[in-house]
């Protein structure tokens, strides 16, 4: 009986061990199925991505390029975004007229310009596709300054518009410092390296510098919106003084055209009623890339706050 007993349990383990390991064979068949469509799945997201940002366009229609939120090199509405948008916006034989749509309260002069230069650019290679510029929530100071390059802005009468000014903003720490009683200790080589130091007095020398960098970007920027509006500004003291205007006051003042939404622009200026969307977005990959980035700097941050991590 005991050596009976013995082999029952030898033949129980084997069946156990086969069953435990056909069971390991059929999770890592589904792991490598689900693996396999979940490449399937990304290789189509991608392609279809590709497609979406190249442009691939069936019939005549109005071309839309957004320009959201604080313009600047790293944001959605970078220079090299919206330059890239436009581009393609432009070269689509299908395309109409092209729309840019602003919601934007301004940002960097600089991006701005780009972006200015390059629409006045695109609009004399192909002088038969008629550019304007929607105005949604608010169009301000960079945003109208690329604004200015369209043939005519359309607003809501409650949109936000204007603000032609420059400003250069921060903070003087030198009474808090001494109520305080800490010394500012700073070295340079070049008299003006320390140039509007926060913790030091100001300097009126560098002040006045200052004032004549952002009177010159100020004048680039009047000079701008004069070219492209031409005529139709009604020019006043306060015009360029950095007010901003409601969108049924900047018609008035001929800051902007009329009133009309995209839909409207597109059906009833262009007379292309449909809309493709050439707005540069972030793909697939660069929204991995911050999740995943995103995630990786969370662990790490967890480790290190467990102190998990170690150097030896």
């Amino acid at each position: 009986m005991a050596e009976g007993n013995w082999e029952r349990e030898v033949i129980e383990k084997l069946a156990l061990a086969a069953l435990k390991e056909q069971r390991r064979s059929r999770r890592w068949g589904i792991f490598f199925k689900l693996l396999g469509f979940a490449y399937l799945t990304v290789l189509l997201l991608i392609a279809l991505d590709w497609r979406a940002q190249d442009g691939f366009t069936a019939g005549k229609h109005t071309a839309l390029v957004d320009v959201v939120g604080v313009i600047d090199p790293k944001g959605d509405a970078s220079a090299d975004r919206v330059t890239a948008a436009l581009q393609g916006a432009f070269k689509d034989k299908n395309t109409q007229g092209v729309v840019l749509r602003i919601n934007s309260p301004g940002g960097s002069p600089v991006q701005a310009g780009i972006i200015y230069d390059e629409i006045r650019r695109l609009r004399g290679v192909y002088p038969n596709v008629p550019m304007y510029a929607v105005v949604e929530d608010i169009c301000a100071s960079g945003g109208y300054y690329i604004a200015a390059a369209a043939d005519k802005i359309y607003v809501d009468k409650a949109s936000i518009v204007g603000s032609i000014g420059v400003i250069m903003d921060g903070w003087g720490f030198t009474g808090t410092m001494e109520k305080l009683g800490v010394q500012r200790r700073v070295l340079v080589s070049g008299e003006n390296k320390a140039f509007l130091d926060p913790f030091s007095p100001i300097d009126e020398k560098q002040r006045k510098h200052a004032q004549s960098m952002l009177d010159d970007i100020h004048k680039q920027f009047i000079d701008v919106v004069r070219k492209g509006r031409g005529k139709r500004l009604k020019e006043s003291s306060d015009l360029f003084s950095g007010l901003l205007w409601t969108g049924a006051r900047s018609v008035e003042l001929g800051l902007s055209d009329g009133f009309g939404s995209v839909d409207f622009v597109a059906r009833e200026v262009i007379k292309a009623e449909d809309i493709v969307d050439f707005t540069q977005k972030e793909n697939l990959a660069e929204r991995f890339a911050k999740r995943f980035g995103g995630a990786m700097a969370g662990a790490l941050a967890k480790v290190l706050a467990q102190g998990e991590f170690r150097v030896r």
